[in-house]
């Protein structure tokens, strides 16, 4: 008995290693005060995913600068964006790995955060997009856009204020895609005492968009829009300029996991992704001259939906001093489920432990190139 205690003993620090080094996958819904206007004053929740190593969430008291949240663009929410559940295309799992704890979240009207009830309706589709889903054109019951990068913003702090208060922590890093870009780098330029370093891939971009929210809230418009499986391959496809960019078995997972996260768009004729439209503003070449926390900005270069030069304009007009952009070789907008995926993961990886990218803490850097490129 004596023996078999002092074993016990002797092999827990190394079965306690072993179990330090599993992957995590957490949910939390946190609660916010809707703005979003449909809704507007209303309780509703914002999901949350974590991933984190076990031994990481244990030291939860002592993990510094190496909290992670990112922030998901116009039509693709975060737990697919940056969690692909296939070979070693998630972003956040290779962060989690790394010893940080890697959050992300889904704004209002996508994934598992509240969906406003004009989302279910497919009269509020554009009239030459309700064909698959109604039996005859008909009129929307909510004509306006549905959410609102200031509604975004309340969203990002929600999750950022629980992140910090659940792991300690003043500051956390933000990663933003696509119009993650004005959702992550806009809350950056109004709250940069929560935010460590920024990270975005492809950020849509225009120094010359309007400051102010417009006068009529909400604006008029559509309120969403839907894109299918085909739709979404079209788009990929447009986008391919070198061989072998991207496999055809990980479009097919991201797809998988698109229509897992909308089971109300699943049901729409062969099934869809459901995105509301967003009214944007405030993150123009005014708020962006004033952001000054260290930066690393990344362009695929056969981009087509934001061209790298409007992210070359960003990276201009930027404030900060401790910036990078890095042209991404043999890539599009969907460069994180490319096969350059790891050279930009790793890139975001020396970021954060040391604030610059194969040394260098500024400046224009080409990545993923072969010599002969």
């Amino acid at each position: 008995m004596r023996f078999a205690l002092v074993l016990a003993v002797l092999f827990a620090p190394l079965a306690f290693a072993d179990d330090g080094q599993k992957l995590l996958t957490i949910d939390h819904y946190v609660r916010i005060q809707s703005t979003v206007p449909a809704i507007a004053g209303q309780p509703a929740q914002v999901y949350v995913r974590e991933r984190v190593q076990a031994g990481t969430a244990l030291r939860g008291g002592s993990l510094g600068d190496r909290v992670v949240l990112f922030v998901h663009g116009a039509g693709t929410p975060a737990e697919v964006a940056f969690d692909v559940p296939h070979q070693d295309y998630s972003w956040m799992a290779f962060l989690a790995r790394a010893g940080f704890d890697v959050f992300s979240m889904d704004t209002e009207g996508y994934g598992r955060s509240t969906r406003p009830a004009p989302m279910n309706d497919p009269c509020n589709l554009a009239k030459d997009r309700q064909a698959p889903f109604v039996s005859a054109p008909c009129e929307p019951s909510y004509p306006h856009q549905l959410t609102t990068i200031q509604s975004d913003w309340n969203d990002i702090n929600g999750a950022v204020d629980y992140v910090r208060a659940l792991r300690h922590v003043d500051r956390v890093s933000l990663f933003g895609w696509s119009l993650g870009g004005p959702r992550a780098g806009g809350y950056t330029a109004q709250h940069p005492e929560k935010v460590d370093k920024l990270v975005l891939l492809a950020p849509a971009y225009n120094r010359a968009g309007p400051t102010s929210a417009p006068a009529k809230m909400p604006p008029d418009g559509v309120p969403m829009n839907t894109q299918s499986h085909d739709e979404f391959i079209a788009n990929w496809d447009r986008q391919v300029g070198c061989p072998d960019q991207y496999d055809r078995a990980t479009s097919d997972v991201v797809w998988s996991a698109l229509l897992a996260s909308d089971p109300v768009g699943a049901t729409w004729g062969p099934g869809v992704r459901r995105a509301p439209a967003t009214a944007v503003w405030g993150w123009n070449q005014a708020a962006v001259s004033k952001t000054t926390v260290p930066t690393m900005l990344v362009a695929g270069v056969h981009d087509k939906q934001v061209p790298p030069d409007r992210v070359r304009e960003l990276f201009a007009d930027l404030g900060a001093t401790q910036k990078v952009f890095l042209d991404l070789a043999c890539s599009s907008h969907n460069a994180m489920w490319e096969r350059n995926h790891l050279p930009l993961f790793r890139a975001s990886l020396e970021w954060l432990t040391s604030g610059s990218v194969n040394g260098a803490k500024q400046g224009t850097l080409k990545l993923g190139y072969t010599p002969t490129e």
